[in-house]
């Protein structure tokens, strides 16, 4: 999973990636050479008290020392580059992914995981990149040259070599065996922390009505302690890596000055060969060191591709056709046919054999207890869901047929729970129609019966909106959303119990604002309140997911026991009240 995804998304930086690699090889050959020229100016300079020699070898030393930093800062600086264009495309990758999928997908995964996969999952690959160029990329180059070298300064010194390389390697090996299974059980735990504090912070209202700070508190304290525990035992492993290094270091330092002290004695090895020997040993051990620490990196970043992954892997369940129909004469005429909707594993459907048909310049109302199906029914319209039976048609096609971006430019949506983003009441309001004018946007909010409160606010349309819109009310969000939705100008325009947060007499005057501005489109309603629906040219009434009565007010009054059930209950609670 781990090479799928850096293949896919390095694929841009290939010549990035080249320069990288012949920037860190002449470095490190650089640095590869540096300790044979000291080792020459101790025993041909210093020796034999030639000062000449101890000049022209020291510039050579002070030149290559200076490519080799040239080279580094820019490898280092290509690296830093790719590594954090490789974490953009690929944030932007499933951003994007993630717009696509259905709501049921993105509730399968959830919001806290998404966020997490699309932060920190990103961010420890991307780290990794990082790492990799800088350090991973040096580690082959700088072991199999330290060796070589090493080889060519003594033989039989290098014997050294064969207990200390496996001795390190072995050593942090075992560290970072007992880190792997803590490194893949940290990121769902840290899920956990995103999803505790998001609710938290969402429901705060409700947190406090109920006096449930202490209990949230202990929820929260109880997640974050367990991804602190985690934290602290791979902290706790890691604390044995540098100790585990050092102690190798220095036991390498003092074999070789101990063996090789002998040589010199016996006059098999001069000391400048010696001090190069000692300095090639710790380059080939800090390659090892290095190669260990990114074996450390692996593994997490590896659990981290694999969530990235899944979900890039996610097949939207609402997709374009291969061959999209776009319909000769758009007519507005909504129609189910037999429409059944089951969500996955369920029982039972939500919707079973519905059957309808809206038209345009007429009011098509909908009705029904909760949990009928009401919201669900909508969906399918602008094919935010696909009936797992039956049919929803529009302008004469299906909506299956069409591509989703069409389709839904044609459709305008007043969800049950009224969301704006942040930014500006205008910002908000051309969420519908990014060309829409001051003028226009005036006009929609009259309309919406929204222009009142608007104007009182001292910026007007440049009035700051937070995010979610929780610095307005709830009517006047729903108010906004509406007069967002007005400027869609649509052939079909849904109103998913929009309704719900006005009183009486505003929700009175909106409807007699909105009959002649949708006067040519089909609009359909669900509702809850009889005097939101009653004038309406068609009324449905859903009961457990079947249509049980189709027509007027009156008519359903007389027909549908449901309908009149429903209508007893609302005038005795009118008339109790």
């Amino acid at each position: 999973m781990l090479w799928r995804l850096l293949r896919t998304y390095l694929r841009p930086y290939r010549r990035h990636l080249a320069v990288i690699v012949a920037l860190q090889l002449c470095g490190t050959l650089a640095s590869l050479y540096l300790p044979s020229l000291n080792g020459h100016i101790i025993d041909r300079g210093v020796a034999t008290g030639d000062t000449g020699y101890i000049l022209r070898r020291g510039g050579l030393m002070l030149a290559i020392a200076g490519l080799q930093i040239a080279c580094a800062v820019a490898a280092v600086w290509f690296g830093a580059r790719v590594a954090m264009g490789y974490g953009r495309d690929l944030r932007a990758g499933i951003f994007h992914h993630v717009g696509r999928l259905s709501t049921r997908e993105v509730g399968k995964f959830g919001a806290p995981s998404l966020i997490t996969r699309t932060t920190n999952d990103v961010q420890q690959v991307q780290m990794l990149v990082l790492m990799s160029v800088t350090m991973l990329v040096v580690a082959p180059i700088m072991s199999i040259g330290g060796i070589v070298m090493a080889l060519r300064e003594d033989l039989v010194l290098s014997r050294l070599l064969a207990v200390c390389i496996p001795a390190l390697a072995g050593s942090i090996g075992l560290v970072i065996s007992r880190m792997v299974p803590r490194f893949r059980a940290m990121q769902p735990k840290l899920d956990r922390v995103n999803q505790v504090l998001r609710e938290q912070i969402t429901g705060m209202r409700v947190v406090r009505a109920f006096v449930r700070e202490p209990a949230e508190a202990a929820r929260f304290d109880a997640a974050n302690a367990d991804l602190t525990a985690s934290a602290l035992a791979i902290g706790r492993l890691q604390a044995l890596m540098w100790p585990t290094v050092m102690l190798m270091f220095n036991v390498s330092t003092v074999a070789v000055m101990w063996f090789g002290g002998k040589r010199v004695a016996d006059g098999g090895l001069a000391i400048g060969a010696l001090t190069a020997y000692l300095s090639y040993l710790l380059q080939i051990l800090m390659a090892v060191m290095m190669t260990s620490f990114m074996s450390i990196m692996i593994p997490r970043a590896a659990a981290c591709a694999e969530r990235i992954v899944e979900l890039l892997d996610t097949v939207p369940a609402i997709a374009a056709p291969a061959t999209p129909v776009v319909p000769a004469a758009p007519t507005g005429v909504v129609e189910l046919r037999a429409v059944e909707y089951r969500y996955p594993g369920a029982t039972a459907p939500v919707l079973s054999e519905v059957s309808l048909v809206a038209r345009p310049g007429e009011v098509t109302a909908i009705i029904g207890a909760t949990g009928a199906g009401k919201t669900t029914l909508l969906e399918l319209i602008p094919r935010l869901a696909d009936p797992t039976a039956g049919a929803v048609w529009l302008d004469g096609v299906d909506v299956r047929d069409r591509d989703p971006d069409e389709l839904r430019a044609r459709i305008a949506v007043v969800p049950q729970r009224a969301f704006l983003f942040s930014g500006t009441v205008a910002s908000n309001l051309r969420f519908g129609n990014p060309a829409a004018t001051d003028d226009e946007l005036w006009a929609a909010l009259a309309i919406a019966q929204a222009d009142d409160f608007v104007r009182a606010m001292p910026e007007q349309l440049a009035a700051p909106i937070a995010q979610g819109g929780t610095n307005v009310s709830g009517g006047q969000r729903q108010r906004l959303a509406i007069a967002r939705a007005l400027l869609r100008d649509p052939r079909v325009i849904l109103f998913d119990d929009a309704f719900a947060a006005l009183d009486l007499a505003t929700e009175a005057r909106l409807r007699a604002a909105l009959a002649p501005r949708l006067a040519g489109a089909t609009t359909i309603v669900v509702a809850q309140r009889i005097a939101s629906i009653r004038h309406a040219a068609q009324i449905v009434v859903l009961d457990g997911g079947r249509v049980v009565g189709c027509g007027r007010h009156d008519e359903l009054v007389a027909s549908c026991p449901t309908y009149a059930e429903i209508v007893t209950s609302q005038t005795e609670e009118g008339a109790a009240a």
